[in-house]
Parts: C-alpha cells; sequence; structure tokens
C-alpha cells in the first residue's frame, strides 16, 4: 500500500502536510498538491466546528453548565489554529457532570439543535448525540470518560484532573495531557475493542504523539499511577510501545519492555501485514477475557472464577467486527 493510501485509511492524510513542508523538493508535485489541498479543506472544517464549539459552551455556560471538552473538542480550544487542520475531527466530545445533562441538552435545544440518539431511559451509561442541519459535526454529550467505568475507578471524574480555560466568550475544563492519554488509549483499546481485534489506530497515536510533545507533556510516571490491574496495564503499555516504535516517541523503557504487551504489538504488525492471520491471533485474544471480566466485577465480588468461554453473543460481537471495515483502523 502507497503511503498516500495508508494515509487516507487511517485518517492521517492530513497530517502529512508537515511532512510536505519539510520535504516538498522530494515528493512528487502531485502529491504535495494533494495534501496541500487535504489540509486547506480540513482547516476550513475545523474552524467551522470551533465556530460551533464556541456557541455550544456560550449557551451551557448562560444555563449553568461547565462543560469538560476531549478529543477533538480540547484540541480545538488549545491548538495554535494553524495546527488545527493537521487533524480530521468527526465530532465535538463533551463531559458533564452527571446533574447537568438536562441543563445542557436544554441549553443546545434553545440554539436550534436537535436530539439525534440518545441512551435509552435507565441506561447504565448515558449519553446524548445532538445536530443542527447547519453545521459541519454533531456534539457527542457524555457524563463520564470513554470506556468502561471500572478502568478510572482509582482517578474519579474527569473533572478531578482538567484545568479551567477560555473558549471565545466562554469557559471550559480541558484535561490534562496525561489524562487526555489515559481516555484516548482506554477510548481506543476497550470501547473501540483494538486490545481484543489487535487493531491499529494510527490516527489516535498521531494524537498520542502531539500530546506528548505538547506543553506540559504527558507525565509518565502520572500516566502508571492511573493503571489498576493487569489487563490495563497490558493495554497501556501495548498503545505506547506502538508509540515508540512505530512514531519514535521518547516513552521509558520500564513502560514497553513487559512480554504481553510485546506479543500484542507484534501481533498487530503481523495482523497489519497479513490479514489472514486475524483469526487464529482472535482466537488467542479471547484467552484474555478472563482477565476482563474478574477485574471489571472486582467491586462486586472477591471470589476467584475459574476460566470459562466467553458467551456466544460476545464471540458473534467479536466476529462480527473483526471482519467489518472500520473507518481509521488497520
Amino acid at each position: 500500500m502507497s503511503v498516500i493510501g495508508l494515509a487516507n485509511q487511517t485518517l492521517t492524510t492530513p497530517a502529512l502536510i508537515d511532512l510536505v513542508d519539510q520535504f516538498a523538493s522530494a515528493i512528487p508535485q502531485d502529491v504535495c498538491d494533494y495534501i496541500r489541498n487535504i489540509y486547506r479543506r480540513n482547516v476550513v472544517r475545523n474552524d467551522c466546528l470551533a465556530v460551533q464549539l464556541e456557541e455550544a459552551v456560550a449557551s451551557m455556560n448562560n444555563h449553568g453548565v461547565t462543560p469538560v471538552l476531549l478529543k477533538g473538542a480540547a484540541t480545538l480550544a488549545t491548538a495554535p489554529r494553524e495546527r488545527r487542520g493537521a487533524r480530521l475531527m468527526a465530532d465535538l466530545d463533551i463531559v458533564l457532570m452527571p446533574d447537568e445533562t438536562e441543563k445542557a441538552v436544554a441549553a443546545l435545544v434553545a440554539i436550534g439543535y436537535e436530539i439525534h440518539d440518545q441512551s435509552p431511559r435507565g441506561s447504565q451509561r448515558w449519553f446524548a448525540e445532538l445536530n443542527r442541519p447547519c453545521d459541519v459535526g454533531t456534539i457527542d454529550l457524555q457524563r463520564s470518560a470513554p470506556g468502561p467505568a471500572h478502568f478510572y475507578r482509582g482517578s474519579g471524574h474527569a473533572l478531578n484532573h482538567c484545568v479551567p480555560a477560555r473558549l471565545g466568550r466562554g469557559n471550559v475544563y480541558i484535561p490534562t495531557p496525561t489524562y487526555q492519554a489515559l481516555m484516548l488509549i482506554i477510548h481506543d483499546q476497550f470501547q473501540d475493542y483494538g486490545y481484543w481485534l489487535g487493531d491499529i489506530d494510527l490516527r489516535h497515536l498521531v494524537e498520542l504523539r502531539d500530546l506528548s510533545n505538547s506543553v506540559g507533556g504527558i507525565d509518565w510516571s502520572e500516566l502508571s499511577s492511573h493503571i489498576l490491574g493487569k489487563l490495563l496495564r497490558n493495554a497501556v503499555e501495548t498503545q505506547l510501545l506502538a508509540l515508540a516504535e512505530l512514531l519514535g516517541v521518547d516513552v521509558p523503557h520500564s513502560l514497553r519492555c513487559r512480554l504481553i504487551p510485546r506479543l500484542q504489538f507484534v501481533r498487530r504488525v503481523v495482523q497489519a501485514r497479513f490479514p489472514a492471520t486475524r483469526w487464529p491471533f482472535l482466537a488467542m485474544a479471547v484467552l484474555d477475557l478472563r482477565n476482563y471480566r474478574r477485574e471489571a466485577t472486582i467491586e462486586s465480588s472477591r471470589t476467584r472464577r475459574s476460566w470459562s468461554m466467553p458467551r456466544a453473543d460476545t464471540l458473534r460481537f467479536l466476529l462480527r467486527t473483526a471482519t467489518a471495515v472500520r473507518a481509521g483502523k488497520i
């Protein structure tokens, strides 16, 4: 696969603008023109998202809500304008305190948003997705950080790891680079099932690299302190090993030397090169579901359980997801 083909598949084409700016004389002119065109279009789109975010934040502030910005929304609030176009963004992710959700939804409805999707009443995890015909992206409201809640049991609410910031005429909270890295890894590895499927999300690895290079950067010792349980440690260190090996980030050796993460990383590289190996590797990964179930129930039961096969619906779901074409994944 060509570099452009890989970048298109992994949604990282705009990030190639740095390569074009530095080595334009060594790159074919049509390739330079293509990347610059994609980058310019993405700048326009992300500028529209930034205006949309500022309006939404101002309305929520007027209703007594100060939101926590995640992922792309946090980037729009903190990155210099000239860097906005380097990242493709699908939506605006916002976390709210549990008692602020109704006020936040009312604030957005007041400026023309409609609820496109919402979690069923009584659902364990609340979310609401809102949109307007005039906007380029949706707003995704959450009450908690992405991924299974038990992975954050040692960290508390995301607000505990944020700093206040101004956005236009409004006020927001921005997670520290370290906590953003933790949430991004948990999102990739468990909410998007990357740990089980062996996927590489190159776009999010680039975001981790940018967090490492940001003001303050990632505090590796603090990141380690948030990790509770063998499974999360394996997942985090697998991602950090990929960050070091694929993008050259200087991750401490102690966070990329253990056997299980190294085997997981080798699995990902082999799967990316030889897709047919996905099936035997998936069968092996299912064995680690024991750790997941044991750690997920640690608060409700101290009984040591013997290993058992995952439920049939879990296996069917993993098989369906493994065969699906997923944007940004290789």
